[in-house]
Parts: structure tokens; C-alpha cells; sequence
């Protein structure tokens, strides 16, 4: 969230309400290309080769998977049965559950807390559903993933943002967050690690979420599709072992083994037994109207979870590479700078604000043929931000950065 799914935010399109016809207000977008979506076409049309320093997918960014053992795993016989269970199979559950236990210090997740979905986003959907009325309000940190106000929108809730605070790393506002809630509020996003801040949610700010969500009665809802790509190595806790409020904790193989085309996520309910309880009954009711994990990917969970063995080592070691190069080449400048960040697959770039990031992204891409995401993609809050992804194929990067650099420092 992080929202940073596979697939690139819905910013390239502007969209206005209007009276609406036969169509339901919730989908009344007008999708008007905007500039940097036209710009970005242009270049297209004339056949020149950009370097994408936006690079979301990371089945497109050069890495080694280890196909023959991935294809063996969706050939399961096991996926001819149908055997519909509205939380998943049993199976598949467990090798979550393994998961956790494996990857995050002995942490004995419970299958039955878990409820598999084709992807965080529509886990987001059915946790909306389960706790909001239409116009009922989430609060969402910014800046952040774009996609919350899709999700929301289509489930007829309101989203109120609570800043995040930069001074030598990313605080959540908690003075803000408490001004934000309201008798509509009914649950805080919270984004572990943040995408694009790369910030996890400290020990600390935990525990005053606990405390402001025992408080007004909210749930905690925790992306954590990054979870385990720590920059510096050190395992940062799941908020899976959160127990003092109502929790849903989001991921997903699109992130941990880097395969998004495999649709299978999941989310994790805990917290105090009865809520606890009472919510899954439910969220297995609204399961149960879609079932729409299909089987053979529920099967191969098990080895494709496994995979994260092969790929988080090397998406990794992509990181830190595309990171040193970059602080490099800002050290022999004096005119950007890059933020703090602990985690995630995104870095973001200082610039002098003398024009709108739009105008400084197009600029960038016209005049150095290198895509850059501009900060208000992200709902940053002012002018001066420039979002780079840190899996760009590290010869690609390299070349990229240059060419950004150059143009700033003229």
C-alpha cells in the first residue's frame, strides 16, 4: 500500500464527478489523461527508449526466478477437486502460517486467523465492508499509496489522511491523528513499511496506536507487504502479534516472493478474543460470497512461499546496490538530497521545488528520456519530491540517476 502493488498508482488519469446517468456515482471517473500520462505517451509514439526508474514489477526487472520449480508447483493434482472454504484450504493456510514461524522469530500464527484472499486489495475491500456504513470514515497516512482512494470509493467510505512527519526518519503525527477521528471514524491504516517513505511503524508508535485505538473504539488495519525487505537486515516485528486491539494484518506473495501474478494474499485477524472472534465469522460470510482464490495457486502456496528464498536475497542485494550508487552520486552534489528510509523498494529524492513535481517529472523525461514518478503521486505535501524505485536493473539505474542528477545540478 503499500499500496506498491505490481501495476502503477492510478495517477495517470484525472477524474471529476459529474451528474451521473445509469451509472452509480462510485464510478463516476472522468479518465482524462494528465499531463505526465500524455508526455509519457509522446515519447512512445516517437520510439525513444526511456530509462524507467519506476519499475513496480519485479517479474520485469531482471531477477532469476527459479521457473521450473515455480510451474511444477501449479501442476498439483490436487487442483482438479473443488473443495470450496471460504477462508481457503486448509493447506494453504497452514504454509502462511509457516511462513510467519519461519521468516518471523518462531511466531506461531493460528490457521484459523487467517483468511486467504486473491491480493491485498481486495482484502482492504472486504475489511471496509466488514466495518464501515457508506460514508463511514478510514484514517490513511500521507503520504502514501494512491490506491487506498480507489478502494475506498468503490466501498463507499471516506478516507481522512493523517500526516507522517519528516525530521531524520518518519514519525506519525499522533497530535494530527487524534484531530482527524471522529464518531464516523472506524479504523487507522498503517503502511509497515511505509510505501514510498520506506518507514515501519517503531515499538513505540505502536503501542500509542493501541492505546488512541482502545480509546475510540478502532481497528487496526497493517500493510505489510514489505515487511521483509529491511534495508539494514534486522527482522522488524509483524503486527500479527498485535493483540491489544482489533487487528488485520495485510500481505501477500506479490511482494514476498516477488510474484504478483500468482494472486494469492491473505490477512491475519487478532486482537482481543471476542472482537477477534466475532470478525472472522463475518469476513467468512463475506468470503463465502466470492470465493475467488482459485485452487491450483492455494495448492502450490507452500512452494511458492518458499521461493522467497531465491528472490529476497537477490531483490535485496538490488536494493543496497541501487542505494549506495545513489548515495554516490548525491555525495559529489550539493543540490538533492535523499530521505531516511529503513525499508521497501522505493527511495525519495529532495529536490529544489521551482516548479510542480509533474512539470519536473515531464522535464526529466523529455529532456533525459528517464521516467521518474513525481511526490504528488504520493500525496506528498508540498512541491520537491521525486519517487525513484530501488529494483531498477542497477546498470539502468546507475545511468538514470546520472542523467537526473545532471539536469538538476545545470
Amino acid at each position: 500500500m503499500g499500496p506498491s502493488r505490481a501495476r502503477r498508482p492510478r495517477r495517470d488519469v484525472i477524474f471529476r464527478y459529474h451528474d451521473p446517468t445509469m451509472f452509480s456515482r462510485r464510478t463516476d471517473w472522468k479518465l482524462t489523461p494528465n499531463r505526465f500520462t500524455e508526455a509519457q505517451r509522446e515519447i512512445a509514439a516517437a520510439g525513444i527508449e526511456v530509462l524507467d526508474l519506476t519499475v513496480s514489477n519485479p517479474t520485469r526487472a531482471s531477477l532469476h526466478y527459479d521457473s521450473e520449480a515455480i510451474l511444477a508447483a501449479l501442476c498439483d493434482p490436487r487442483a482438479l477437486d473443488y473443495d470450496p472454504q471460504p477462508a481457503g484450504l486448509l493447506a494453504a493456510r497452514q504454509a502462511v502460517a509457516a511462513y510467519y514461524r519461519e521468516q518471523h522469530e518462531g511466531f506461531d500464527v493460528d490457521p484459523e486467523s487467517l483468511l486467504l484472499t486473491t491480493s491485498t486489495s481486495e482484502a482492504y475491500s472486504y475489511v471496509f465492508r466488514l466495518l464501515c456504513n457508506p460514508e463511514d470514515e478510514i484514517l490513511v497516512p500521507k503520504p502514501s499509496y494512491p490506491l487506498f482512494e480507489f478502494l475506498a470509493g468503490l466501498q463507499d467510505v471516506k478516507l481522512t489522511p493523517y500526516p507522517l512527519l519528516y525530521d531524520h526518519g518518519w514519525q506519525i503525527d499522533f497530535p494530527s491523528l487524534y484531530k482527524a477521528v471522529n464518531h464516523r471514524t472506524r479504523a487507522v491504516v498503517v503502511v509497515h513499511p511505509n510505501n514510498p517513505t520506506g518507514s515501519y511503524v517503531s515499538n513505540t508508535e505502536q503501542a500509542e496506536l493501541n492505546r488512541f485505538c482502545r480509546e475510540y473504539n478502532l481497528a487496526i488495519v497493517a500493510d505489510e507487504v514489505f515487511l521483509d525487505y529491511a534495508h539494514d537486515g534486522a527482522p522488524r516485528p509483524s503486527f500479527a502479534l498485535n493483540n491489544d486491539s482489533l487487528t488485520f494484518t495485510l500481505s501477500g506473495l506479490s511482494k514476498i516472493s516477488a510474484l504478483p501474478q500468482m494472486k494469492l494474499a491473505w490477512m491475519l485477524v487478532s486482537g482481543p478474543e471476542e472482537k477477534q472472534q466475532a470478525a472472522l465469522e463475518r469476513l467468512e460470510v463475506i468470503a463465502d460470497t466470492y470465493l475467488s482464490v482459485n485452487a491450483p495457486v492455494q495448492c502450490a502456496a507452500a512452494a511458492l512461499l518458499d521461493q522467497r528464498r531465491n528472490v529476497q536475497p537477490l531483490l535485496l542485494d538490488r536494493l543496497r546496490t541501487n542505494l549506495a550508487e545513489l548515495d554516490e552520486q548525491l555525495a559529489r552534489q550539493k543540490t538533492c538530497q535523499r530521505l531516511d528510509l529503513e525499508g521497501g523498494w522505493y527511495a525519495v529524492l529532495r529536490v529544489p521545488a521551482t516548479q510542480s513535481d509533474e512539470d519536473l517529472a515531464i522535464e526529466i523525461l523529455r529532456k533525459e528520456d528517464v521516467l521518474v514518478h513525481p511526490g504528488h503521486f504520493y500525496d506528498f505535501p508540498s512541491d520537491g519530491y521525486l519517487i525513484l524505485s530501488l529494483i531498477t536493473p542497477s546498470h539502468k539505474f546507475h545511468e538514470g540517476v546520472t542523467r537526473v542528477l545532471d539536469l538538476l545540478n545545470q
